[in-house]
C-alpha cells in the first residue's frame, strides 16, 4: 500500500489550524471598550471604577512597563443568539509562546466580584450558557503590563520600574462577544488528542495507522466551509478510536492540576499577589464546571495574600478546599531555597505553613511540594518527618547538567538516617499541558518499570499563565483509558502517594543531599540579600532567646505577634528566586529594604529584653547569645563585663613583614598583604603549604552558558587573576594589619585581626565592587591531605569529595556551606568560618615535598548582568576567619561565635541562663516561648558532630513536665517524655529534638 502518511498529516494540520480552531468562535460582535490608565502602582477596584474613562479601540497601544490599565467592557447579546453559549473573548496583546511572562488581567462583574483571569491560553469570560438573547453584558478588566524579560541572558533595564521607561508595550487585539460552538470545541479536543497520540506511536504500530485513517474519515465528512454543522458527524468518525481501551500494562499517571507561581522572579512581590488572584479565580471557576478536576496549590504565603487582598476569591477557595477539589499542599510558607536557609528557618517554613493550613482550612498537609528549588539539603528528610509530613516531591533534578538521576520513586535518606518516600516525576516538567508527547515521555522515562507502575504529572500554566485550562481537563478525560496512551486520572498528591507507596513498599534508597548539577552561582549572586538573610536568622534567634528569658523572669511581655510577623517576612525572602539572587533588580531592592526594617525592629526587641534583664545601672553587662560559653560569659547568659584578658597579641614589623603572635597562633603577613605563614603554636604546625600564601583574592571571568545569575560553569577556572598588588599594608594596632588593594573598577580594604586568646585569624573585608561578569574568591591553601570537606548545613553537616574521581564528584565543583567549612586529615583539621558567605570550592594540589595540600576558597561576589544588570555593584562588607587546629566541634563553635557576637548593655547585674546544657556534641538551636501562648518554654537542640551523644538540660525555673514534640510543638508520638528536664537525653547522630517545658 502506498505510504501517504505525510500527506494526510499535513492535511489535518492545515484544516485544524485554518478551519476548525477558528470555527470555535464562529460568530462574534465587538464590545464597547473604555479605558483608564492608573498613573502609578495598582489601585483597588473601588478606586479604579470611580475614575474618568475614555473610549479605546482595537489596535490602541497601552501599558508602560509595570503599569496597570483598567478597561470597561459593555455590550448586548444579539437576540438571534438565544440558546447559544456566549462568551467574551479578550486579547490584550498576548504572545502565546510567552504564557505567564507578559500581560495578564483579572475580570470583575459590575459590582466588583472577581470572575476569572484572562491569560493567553485562557482568554475568555463567561456570559451566558444558554443565552436568552438581548442580555446586557458588563465587565471591568484590570490589565497588568508586565514586561517580557526575555530572552534569558540578555541584559535589560525592564527589571526595575525606575529604569524600565514609559513606552507602551502592548496593543489591544480583540474585545468581542462570541458564540462558543461546543461541538466544534469538542472536535478540536478529539482531533488534537488523537493527532498528538499518533505522533508518539511508531510507524510500525497498527494503532498509529488506525488513528490516521479515522482522522482522514473525519476530515472527509467535515465541510471546511461549514464546520459547525458537520462537526458532530466528524466526531462520530472518531468515536471508535477514542473508545479503544488502554493496554493493561499501560503506565498510570496521576494528573494533578497545578500552577507553579514564583513568589517573585521576573516580577516583584506585588505582582505575584495579583498573579495568585487571577490563577485561583480561574481554577475555582473551572471547578464549578468540572467536578472531577483537582488542583494542588503550595505556598501558604500566597493563600495568605489572597485572603488579604481578594477575600471574595479566597472564600471560593475555602469552599472548594472543603469539597476536596482545591488542595493546599506542600506545608511550607513558601517554596524556599533549601541550600541556604538555616536550620530554624527551614523548621519555621513548616511551622508557619502547616499552621496556616490547619487554622484556615482545618487540614494537615502530609506532602512536601518543591518542584523548582535548586537542590535539596540532606537535612530535609528529618525536618520533613518532624513537621508531621510523610512524602516529598521535586522536579528540578531533571535539570542536572552532567549526571542523570537514577530514580523516580525512592526513599530519600537524610544525614540522621531518616527516610522519606520521594517522587521525582518522569514527565520532567511542572507545567505540563497533558499533551500526548508529555504523557509518552513520562512513560518512557520512568525508571521504576517492572517495580512501580505510576507517576505524577503536575499540569497547568504557571507564573501567571492562569493554571489548568478546560482544554487540559478535556485531554485528561480522553486519555483516562485510551489505547496507546498512559492511563490518566485527575487526582490529588495524597492519592498518588498513597497508591505509589502501597504498590512499591521497598524502593531504592538515595543517601545524602539531592545536589543540583546546575545553578551553582545561586550560592553567591546578590550578596546583600544573602547577608540580610543570615543576619536576620541570627537576630530572630536572639530576639526569641532574650525575650523568653525576660518573660519567664516576669520582667517583660513576650512579643508573639511581632516575632510571628518578622519570621514570615524572613521566610518569604527565602523563596527560591529571592535568596538565591536570581530575580530582577526590583525584587532585590525590596529585599534589602525589608532586611533593614527587620533588623531594626529585631534590634529593638533584643535591646528592650536585655535592658529589662540587666536592670537599671551603669555597669557594662555582656550578653552571650551563642550556645557556647565565651570570655567568661555562659551560653545564653550575661555577666558584668569580665576583667580584661591577660593574654596579649604582639606585633613585630621587620623587612616588610608583619608578625602577629598571641601565644596560640603566629601570623606572618608580607609586603603584599598576604599571609605567608600561619603557625599553630599549640600543635607546633605550619598551616600553609610550603611557598603558598593565604587570603589570596582571585578574580575569574564568569560568563555562564545561559543562566547568568544562576550558574557558575566549571570552565571559569581556566583563567585566573591573583590580586597581589597592594596600595597599602600597615599595622592598625597590635592586633591587626590593614591591607588596601585596587583592581579594575573595584577597591578592597581588609583588616587581618588576631585577638588575644583567639584560636582563629579574623579577616574583615570591605569591597567597593564595580566589576562585570567576574567572580571574586578568597583562597586559603591548607597543608592537610583531605579527600573530602565537611560543610555545615541545617542541624549538622555533610561531607563532599575534594577530588573528581567520578562525574558525580566532578560536578560538585562549587558547593554550599553555612557558617563553616572544614578540611582535615587524621589528627588535624582547619575550619574556615564566615558571617554571610555560602558559595565555596575545595581543591587539591601536590606539594613540593610530596603529598597533596588542600585549598579552600570562599566565593565572595559575582557580577552577572541578567536578570539584574547591576547585580552586586557597590559596597559590601564580609567577615570570615581561618581556625587552625579545629576539629568539627571547634568549627561549630567558631561558626556560632562569628555570627553571634556578644552584646554589651548598661545595667546592674548579670543574667542566669534560662537553659543550660551539660554534655558534649549537642547544640541548643532555639529557646522560645510556645506559639500557643501557654507560657510553656520550648527548647530545640541537635547533635552536631555526627555521633551519639548524651546530655542533661537544666532550666533556671521550676519545670513540672517535659514533653518531646514535633516542630509544631505538638506531642511527638513515641517521644521520650522525660519526667524531669535534667534527666539524661540520648541523641543519635544529627538528631533534632524539640522539648516543651511546662513550668511548675
Amino acid at each position: 500500500m502506498h505510504d501517504d502518511r505525510q500527506l494526510a498529516e499535513a492535511r489535518l494540520d492545515r484544516v485544524l489550524r485554518e478551519r476548525v480552531r477558528p470555527a470555535v468562535y464562529g460568530r462574534a460582535v465587538p464590545l464597547d471598550v473604555q479605558v483608564w490608565h492608573a498613573p502609578g502602582e495598582p489601585v483597588p477596584f473601588e478606586y479604579a471604577v470611580r475614575q474618568d474613562y475614555r473610549p479605546a479601540r482595537i489596535g490602541e497601544a497601552w501599558g508602560p512597563p509595570w503599569g496597570t490599565s483598567w478597561f470597561r467592557l459593555s455590550g448586548r447579546v444579539p437576540p438571534e443568539w438565544a440558546g447559544e453559549t456566549v462568551e467574551a473573548v479578550i486579547d490584550i496583546g498576548f504572545v502565546i509562546e510567552r504564557t505567564g511572562f507578559l500581560c495578564e488581567a483579572l475580570a470583575y462583574t459590575a459590582d466588583g466580584r472577581p470572575v476569572k483571569g484572562i491569560n493567553p491560553r485562557n482568554a475568555w469570560l463567561p456570559v451566558a450558557a444558554p443565552a436568552a438573547g438581548g442580555e446586557d453584558v458588563f465587565f471591568w478588566v484590570e490589565a497588568a503590563a508586565n514586561p517580557i524579560i526575555h530572552p534569558i541572558g540578555v541584559p535589560t533595564p525592564l527589571g526595575d520600574k525606575e529604569t524600565a521607561g514609559t513606552a507602551p508595550l502592548y496593543r489591544l487585539l480583540r474585545m468581542d462577544l462570541a458564540v462558543l460552538d461546543r461541538e466544534v470545541w469538542e472536535l478540536v479536543q478529539d482531533m488534537e488528542v488523537l493527532d498528538q497520540l499518533m505522533h508518539q506511536l511508531g510507524a510500525h504500530e497498527p494503532r498509529r495507522h488506525e488513528i490516521l485513517r479515522a482522522l482522514e474519515r473525519a476530515l472527509d465528512v467535515l465541510d471546511p466551509l461549514d464546520v459547525g454543522s458537520t462537526a458532530a458527524e466528524a466526531r462520530a468518525r472518531l468515536a471508535g478510536v477514542l473508545a479503544a481501551p488502554a493496554q493493561a500494562s499501560a503506565h498510570r499517571i496521576s494528573a494533578v492540576g497545578h500552577a507553579h507561581i514564583d513568589s517573585a522572579w521576573l516580577w516583584p512581590l506585588r505582582e505575584t499577589v495579583r498573579k495568585v488572584a487571577r490563577t485561583t479565580a480561574n481554577v475555582t471557576h473551572l471547578m464549578d464546571a468540572e467536578p472531577g478536576f483537582r488542583f494542588a496549590m503550595s505556598q501558604a504565603q500566597q493563600l495568605a495574600w489572597l485572603k488579604e487582598h481578594h477575600p471574595a476569591v479566597y472564600e471560593r477557595v475555602k469552599r472548594f478546599v472543603a469539597g476536596g477539589q482545591f488542595v493546599p499542599t506542600g506545608g511550607m510558607w513558601v517554596e524556599p531555597d533549601t541550600n541556604m536557609p538555616g536550620g530554624e528557618a527551614m523548621a519555621r517554613q513548616f511551622v508557619h505553613g502547616k499552621r496556616f493550613y490547619a487554622e484556615e482550612f482545618g487540614i494537615e498537609t502530609v506532602d512536601v511540594w518543591l518542584p523548582d528549588s535548586f537542590g535539596y539539603s540532606a537535612a530535609l528528610p528529618q525536618i520533613i518527618k518532624l513537621s508531621g509530613s510523610r512524602w516529598f516531591l521535586t522536579q528540578k533534578i531533571s535539570w542536572n547538567q552532567t549526571n542523570r538521576f537514577p530514580h523516580h520513586t525512592f526513599w530519600w535518606e537524610g544525614i540522621d538516617g531518616t527516610r522519606i518516600f520521594t517522587h521525582f516525576p518522569p514527565v520532567d516538567t511542572y507545567n505540563a499541558e497533558l499533551s500526548a508527547e508529555e504523557l509518552a515521555h513520562a512513560s518512557r522515562n520512568y525508571a521504576e518499570k517492572g517495580r512501580g507502575t505510576r507517576s505524577l504529572v503536575p499540569f497547568g500554566w504557571g507564573d501567571g499563565g492562569g493554571g489548568p485550562t478546560r482544554e487540559m481537563v478535556a485531554r485528561a478525560r480522553r486519555t483516562a483509558d485510551l489505547e496507546g496512551s498512559p492511563q490518566v486520572r485527575m487526582e490529588t498528591p495524597v492519592e498518588f502517594f498513597e497508591a505509589a507507596a502501597a504498590e512499591y513498599p521497598d524502593p531504592p534508597v538515595w543517601v545524602g543531599e539531592l545536589y543540583l548539577e546546575l545553578h551553582r552561582g545561586t550560592y553567591t549572586s546578590q550578596a546583600r540579600t544573602k547577608q540580610g538573610n543570615r543576619r536576620s536568622e541570627h537576630l530572630l534567634r536572639e530576639a526569641e532567646l532574650w525575650s523568653a528569658t525576660a518573660a519567664v523572669a516576669g520582667l517583660a511581655g513576650y512579643p508573639y505577634d511581632e516575632l510571628d510577623r518578622l519570621w514570615k517576612r524572613v521566610l518569604l525572602n527565602q523563596f527560591h528566586d529571592i535568596l538565591p539572587g536570581s530575580s530582577i533588580a526590583w525584587v532585590h531592592r525590596e529585599a534589602e529594604a525589608a532586611y533593614a526594617e527587620i533588623g531594626a525592629e529585631l534590634e529593638e526587641i533584643i535591646q528592650q529584653a536585655q535592658q529589662a534583664l540587666a536592670g537599671r545601672g551603669e555597669r557594662p553587662v555582656v550578653f552571650n547569645g551563642s550556645p557556647y560559653a565565651r570570655g567568661g560569659v555562659p551560653a545564653f547568659g550575661a555577666t558584668r563585663a569580665p576583667e580584661a584578658d591577660a593574654s596579649t597579641t604582639v606585633m613585630t614589623i621587620a623587612d616588610g613583614e608583619f608578625v602577629m603572635d598571641n601565644g596560640l597562633l603566629r601570623v606572618t603577613v608580607d609586603g603584599d598583604g598576604l599571609i605567608t605563614s600561619l603557625r599553630d603554636l599549640t600543635a607546633g604546625r605550619e598551616v600553609l603549604p610550603p611557598g603558598a600564601r593565604g587570603n589570596l583574592l582571585q578574580l575569574h571571568k564568569d560568563l555562564p552558558i545561559s543562566w547568568d545569575a544562576w550558574d557558575v560553569e566549571g570552565y571559569y577556572r581556566n583563567t585566573v587573576t591573583d590580586l597581589v598588588a597592594a596600595e597599602e599594608v600597615a599595622a592598625d594596632d597590635a592586633t591587626a594589619v590593614r591591607v588596601v588593594r585596587a583592581f579594575g573598577s573595584s577597591r578592597v580594604r581588609q583588616t587581618l585581626r588576631l585577638l588575644p586568646g583567639a584560636r582563629r585569624l579574623d579577616i574583615e573585608t570591605e569591597v567597593d565592587w564595580g566589576e562585570r561578569e567576574r567572580i571574586l574568591k578568597a583562597a586559603f591553601p591548607i597543608d592537610v591531605r583531605a579527600d573530602r570537606s565537611a560543610a555545615e548545613i541545617q542541624y549538622g553537616h555533610v561531607y563532599r569529595p575534594a577530588h573528581a574521581n567520578t562525574s558525580w564528584d566532578a560536578a560538585k565543583f562549587e558547593i554550599c556551606a553555612h557558617r563553616w567549612l572544614h578540611v582535615g586529615e587524621p589528627g588535624y583539621g582547619v575550619a574556615v568560618v564566615n558571617d554571610s558567605t555560602y558559595g565555596h570550592d575545595v581543591t587539591r594540589r601536590p606539594t613540593p615535598g610530596g603529598g597533596t595540600a588542600t585549598t579552600v576558597r570562599l566565593s565572595l561576589l559575582r557580577a552577572p548582568r541578567f536578570p539584574d544588570p547591576q547585580t552586586d555593584q557597590g559596597m559590601h562588607r564580609f567577615r570570615y576567619a581561618i581556625a587552625p587546629g579545629a576539629a568539627i566541634g571547634d568549627a561549630v563553635r567558631e561558626g556560632y561565635d562569628l555570627n553571634l557576637p556578644p552584646r554589651t548593655v548598661r545595667g546592674a547585674h548579670g543574667v542566669r541562663p534560662l537553659v543550660s546544657l551539660e554534655g558534649e556534641g549537642v547544640v541548643v538551636e532555639a529557646v522560645k516561648l510556645a506559639d500557643d501562648r501557654s507560657g510553656d518554654l520550648v527548647v530545640r537542640l541537635y547533635e552536631c558532630l555526627g555521633g551519639r551523644a548524651s546530655v542533661r538540660l537544666s532550666c533556671a525555673v521550676p519545670v513540672a513536665e517535659t514533653i518531646e514534640t514535633d516542630l509544631l510543638e505538638r506531642p511527638l508520638a513515641g517521644g521520650r517524655r522525660p519526667a524531669a528536664p535534667d534527666d539524661e537525653l540520648r541523641l543519635r547522630p544529627f538528631e533534632i529534638v524539640t522539648l516543651r517545658l511546662r513550668r511548675g
